[in-house]
């Protein structure tokens, strides 16, 4: 018997779990679960007329704990515990089970045993909650600087843009110079104004800025503390190190130029060049004529997604779309017409992505004489030399498969991002990357520029390929991000952290080896040696809990009594 007092809720879904899912035998089979004194069955859970009902049921039945059994967590955690607050209730003797993704939309061929596991799922959440107790978040207080880690585009608008909210900002470069890589490029789009230009303007602003402060040739060899008061370490080139308090960090390292092997594409060839290479040729080539080792460029080749959306089993292959290169090239073909007149420019794409706005640009080319060939995915083209000149040899897909053969006297390589590496920062930070390398978001849609480390936000291309509209709309979200945290003066974390039983544990150091964000450490209390997790660190993963042998460690939420009490329930037979 138990004293508690639970509610049960589940939802329809508007048909998205109630098609595939018997949710009033659901609703018969959980109400007989111990603790269980109302369970009710709702089409939209979410809703506003659903919530106050439940509002009022937990008011007039006086519960202690909910369940509402509907979608992810990740869509409407945040909805039902503030449901649950208005009610006056602990927003942590809520827990979501998730029917929709784990039974209806899984087995939607089979209700009978889509119902079945909705109702196991159910009861283990029930039983979670029967063990469970109201837990309160976590109140860490913040220091209102920021360092950022980057100093290209998005780190430097992002240092511009905290200033102006009146937080100090320590920006980091490991070159010599701050601007990255935008700082070497011509004329962009849609402006026209040049990345040198662009960059040029940004460091005045933050070089008469006395809440910016940069450190150039340098890099960051140290991190410890937590949200709201980092302690990290700078070194310079030259051994110097400076410690800096921060209460965020933004990660803005930028990417670097896929640099094509030998031979891929005839790169190593004469006249076989990056688009990075080819646009120092332009900047150098004076009006009226483009010349290259001497003589003048009448026939470019332009050969896209080089070192991009390359076959996934390859090793050290590149699967993804690096985004911005399509627009570049078309870019980059348009500057070359205005050098010269005529010219004749081949564009061989398996897509083009010039997206949004960046369409203008492809129109223009086409308008302008640039021929479009798509090649399959299957069968790239192949490069060269013949008599002194270039062949470049394709099936074009537009003219049904018909093998065209174009003499070149250029041919430019269209280069994608890949991740910078990083290994030292990612680990003295603990970031997570992705298969691609790239630092890896929380949520791509819900937390974009989040990582799993509070405190510590991602953004421009060191997050994944992005142009330098993007990036900056990155940096804008890392400084709202990073601006709310630190600017009440306080950041409250979720309470669902490892807590020590100071009776049970031996200090064997074995939670400490097991924890990946050195949140466990020693002290002495009582007369002995005891592991001590520091909360604002822990990220309750759990590591730490199989790794102890007197089972000594317990994350709160996910107790060694509320996962046997959930194993038990799961295993129980539906009748």
């Amino acid at each position: 018997m138990t004293d508690r007092r639970i509610g049960a809720f589940i939802c329809g879904c508007g048909g998205n779990i109630s098609d595939y899912v018997d949710i009033e035998k659901v609703r018969d089979e959980v109400e007989k679960e111990p603790g269980v004194v109302v369970a009710r069955t709702a089409m939209f859970t979410c809703s506003d007329a659903t919530q106050r009902e439940i509002i009022d049921i937990i008011r007039e039945q006086e519960l202690d704990g909910i369940v509402v059994a509907s979608c992810s967590p990740k869509l409407h955690l945040n909805t039902f515990r503030a449901m649950a607050r208005r009610a006056g209730l602990n927003q942590y003797v809520y827990n979501q089970v998730n029917i929709r993704e784990q039974c209806s939309w899984t087995h939607t061929h089979d209700m009978e045993h889509a119902t079945d596991k909705a109702i196991r799922l159910i009861r283990a959440g029930i039983a979670r909650t029967l063990m469970g107790h109201p837990l309160e978040m976590i109140r860490v207080k913040t220091i209102p600087r920021v360092l950022i880690i980057g100093a290209g585009i998005s780190g430097l608008q992002a240092a511009r843009l905290l200033s102006t909210m009146g937080i100090e900002v320590h920006l980091v470069e490991s070159a010599p110079e701050v601007g990255g890589q935008v700082a070497s490029w011509g004329p962009l789009f849609p402006s026209g104004r040049s990345g040198k230009e662009l960059v040029q303007t940004l460091t005045s602003m933050i070089e008469k800025d006395d809440r910016i402060h940069i450190h150039t040739s340098s890099q960051v060899v140290e991190k410890t503390g937590n949200v709201g008061e980092f302690d990290i370490s700078i070194q310079s080139s030259d051994g110097k190190r400076t410690s800096i308090k921060a209460g965020a960090i933004i990660v803005a390292t930028g990417f670097q130029r896929y640099k094509p092997p030998q031979g891929e594409f005839g790169y190593g060839l004469p006249g076989v060049l990056t688009l990075d290479e080819f646009r120092d040729v332009l900047d150098n080539s004076d009006s009226g004529s483009i010349r290259y080792n001497g003589r003048d460029i009448k026939n470019i080749s332009y050969i896209y997604c080089v070192g991009s959306r390359q076959g996934s089993n390859d090793e050290g292959s590149h699967s993804y779309c690096s985004r911005y290169c399509c627009t570049a090239a078309v870019h980059t073909a348009l500057l070359a017409g205005e050098k010269q007149n005529p010219l004749h420019q081949y564009h061989l794409f398996r897509d083009m992505r010039t997206y949004g706005k960046q369409e203008l640009l492809y129109e223009e080319a086409l308008q302008k004489g640039s021929l479009f060939l798509k090649f399959p995915d299957e069968e790239p083209p192949s490069v060269k030399a013949s008599n002194g000149h270039l062949e470049v040899a394709l099936k074009d897909q537009l003219t049904g498969g018909e093998e065209i053969n174009i003499g070149s006297d250029l041919v430019v390589l269209v280069t994608g991002m890949e991740a910078r590496p990083n290994r030292e920062l990612i680990d003295v930070l603990k970031l997570p990357v992705g298969k691609d390398g790239f630092f890896n978001e929380i949520h791509c849609k819900l937390r974009p520029v989040e990582t799993v480390m509070d405190g510590i936000l991602i953004a421009g291309s060191a997050q994944g390929p992005k142009n330098v509209h993007e990036s900056t709309i990155s940096s804008m979200a890392a400084v709202a991000k990073s601006a709310g945290l630190l600017m009440k003066g306080y950041v409250d974390l979720e309470p669902f952290v490892a807590v020590v039983d100071p009776d049970l544990c031996e200090w064997c150091d074995d939670c400490s080896n097991a924890c990946p964000y050195d949140a466990i450490g020693k002290i002495e209390k009582g007369g002995k040696a005891i592991a001590q997790v520091t909360t604002a660190i822990c990220k309750g993963c759990g590591t730490c809990v199989p790794a102890c042998e007197k089972l000594a460690i317990n994350v709160e939420g996910y107790t060694h009594k509320q996962i046997t009490n959930m194993i038990d329930a799961l295993a129980k037979e539906v009748v």
